[in-house]
């Protein structure tokens, strides 16, 4: 059959290669392939897994120590998991504790191998939800965007804290990764929902107030649609959010269910934890100290350096931006942009005014610093970049420009470098030595008997959790000069319906006040080993209830020790970074050292 005229007209045309609509557009050099950058951020996760310290005592005994009961039926238990109080969520713990389990299904199970394994999944989770931003970074925004993400993630300090800590803040800088995505990335339809859900799924199984970061996105949705002003767009927007917020709800449901039946009866975790850090009666957090208002920012410039800068003034260089350059450039229209780096200032501004301070607060904005400091850099590069010899920027020659851009790209990687490099060296002590008790190692020989008690004083708070002690080996406390409340232990009765019964049996000693139980100490003849640290440049005398157990020769014997920095005796430069020991370093800046001790009882 003979082809129609038209296709005939069609066939016989000749597109001139040149022709604007021919040209294949050029790929951008700034581009890097999902799988590519996903590689660049599991490399960056796996080495926090490997080698990040535990940063905070509330990951071992609110999170580790659960994970580890349900997993070997023994472990210490806080006041939060207490069924009067239940302000922590066994869903989220659970998720962990099969996680955890896989792991001893595999050759040369230990105790030790299932912790890092639920590090190493971490580790993976983290990397997938940050490609995902990533991917729509460069391709709804700009390419170049998404390097500068990239770069400001892998490069921090804060990454290496967060990116693999097991907290719920980690999880909820997961979804914000997630949620950010979502919301971000219009092309084939908006997705509010997923991006209302993901906000959701961190705010329930994992910290509640982060759900408020998805606040800004739903403004602008509403913003959007009272400049619209259609019916068909109002309906959609609508049911678009009423799909979030019922599958958000329904996800409440069965959150809900798993810690009834835990607790034994009902319970909404997360209501619980808003109540208590809002409406308690009894002084809330504030009981756990309070920090000035410097606090963040001094932490986030340490965990962060230029990009945390960078984040700060990413509003004013969008607006220096378009003052130098036409709109076009900037790449989106102003109320979007806003939206997008407006969380960061939020999240910072709420916090700061509130007086209870903790680094990991922080972790859900992460991502937001990350791409906030990126925008910031794509503004700064926008504006400085301009070849109109009118302006002081056009001004400069261009191989200056690189220079300069160059230059601070590598100061940022050397900041973050000597910063992780730092934190390692000078804490990841806790996590070496309980190798002689026969941590890690296969069959799990080593010092001491099954059950033997291990016991810590004013050290309490780095004990990195039970996965660290092999054969049933407990950890038990010494009255030292803390006088707050310590953990005590999850029951281990067998008891009612199921397993865990621990998770519902009121235990014993607990209060919200943070007031000193007695009950939760050991008489130190109990002990078989102890955990303590000598800081031999110290010159304080020591208190009576914490003296010198290494140098007490008659009773205890040095199992294994490992330096420890002595943050009392070392000069703020050399704690923030990592200074070498070398005759150049002037002795000021040098590191003083300390040593933290497993001690072994003489028989």
């Amino acid at each position: 059959m003979a082809p129609e005229p038209a296709q005939q007209q069609h066939r016989g045309q000749f597109v001139h290669p040149t022709a604007a609509h021919a040209r294949k557009i050029a790929p951008s050099p700034f581009l890097i392939q999902p799988i590519k950058a996903f590689y660049i951020f599991l490399a960056a996760n796996l080495i926090s897994a490997l080698f990040a310290p535990i940063q905070d005592c509330d990951e071992t005994f609110n999170y580790w120590e659960p994970t580890h009961y349900l997993s070997h039926g023994y472990g210490l238990q806080t006041w939060e998991y207490s069924p009067d109080y239940a302000i922590r969520s066994w869903s989220y713990v659970g998720l962990h504790a099969v996680v955890g389990n896989l792991r001893r299904l595999l050759p040369w199970s230990t105790k030790l191998a299932e912790f890092y394994f639920i590090r190493y999944a971490l580790a993976f989770v983290c990397s997938l939800c940050q490609v995902l931003l990533f991917r729509v970074v460069s391709f709804i925004l700009n390419p170049r965007i998404g390097i500068f993400f990239l770069m400001a993630t892998v490069m921090s300090p804060g990454n290496f804290h967060a990116s693999t800590a097991f907290l719920p803040s980690s999880f909820a800088m997961y979804t914000s990764l997630l949620g950010a995505a979502a919301f971000l990335n219009w092309r084939g339809g908006i997705r509010t929902a997923w991006g209302i859900w993901w906000f959701a799924v961190g705010g329930i199984l994992g910290w509640p107030f982060a759900s408020a970061l998805c606040a800004p996105f739903l403004i602008e949705e509403v913003i959007f649609q009272l400049i619209i002003r259609e019916r068909d767009s109002v309906y959609n927007a609508a049911l678009r959010i009423g799909r979030g917020v019922t599958a958000s709800l329904l996800l409440l449901t069965g959150d809900t269910a798993i810690n009834s039946f835990f607790y034994r009866k009902l319970e909404v975790v997360s209501w619980n934890i808003v109540k208590y850090n809002i409406f308690s009666s009894t002084g809330g957090p504030d009981l756990y100290g309070t920090e000035p208002w410097t606090f963040y920012f001094r932490n986030l410039a340490i965990n962060f350096h230029l990009w945390f800068v960078l984040a700060l003034l990413s509003l004013p260089l969008l607006i220096m931006a378009m003052t130098v350059t036409s709109q076009n450039h900037i790449f989106l229209p102003s109320i979007r942009t806003i939206a997008i780096i407006s969380p960061f200032y939020m999240w910072l501004g709420i916090f700061t005014i509130q007086p209870h301070k903790e680094e990991r607060f922080m972790y859900p904005m992460y991502p937001f610093i990350a791409l906030n400091a990126a925008l910031g850099l794509h503004f700064l590069l926008v504006a400085f970049g301009s070849t109109d010899r009118r302006t002081l920027a056009g001004k400069i020659p261009p191989f200056l420009k690189l220079l300069v851009v160059m230059g601070a790209l590598l100061l940022s990687i050397d900041l973050g470098l000597v910063r992780i490099v730092g934190v390692y060296n000078a804490y990841s002590a806790p996590l070496k030595l309980y190798q002689p008790l026969g941590a890690g190692v296969p069959g799990q020989q080593g010092l001491g008997r099954r059950g033997d008690h291990v016991c810590f004083g004013k050290e309490w708070y780095r004990f990195p959790s039970s996965y660290f002690l092999p054969r049933d080996m407990r950890a038990k406390f010494i009255r030292s000069e803390f006088r707050g409340l310590l953990p005590g232990e999850f029951s281990e009765a067998r008891t009612g319906f199921g397993f865990w019964s621990g998770t519902w049996l009121p235990a014993k000693g607990m209060n919200d006040r943070n007031e000193e139980d007695m009950g939760k100490y050991v008489d130190i003849r109990q002990c078989s080993f102890l955990v303590d640290t000598q800081y031999p440049e110290s010159q304080s005398p020591l208190p009576p209830n914490e003296p010198d157990y290494i140098a007490d020769s008659e009773n205890w014997k040095v199992a294994t020790c490992e330096p420890f920095l002595d943050a009392a005796n070392t000069h703020m430069l050399a704690r923030v970074l990592w200074l070498p020991d070398w005759s150049i370093v002037p002795e000021k800046y040098r590191r003083k050292w300390g040593r933290h001790c497993l001690l072994e009882r003489v028989k």
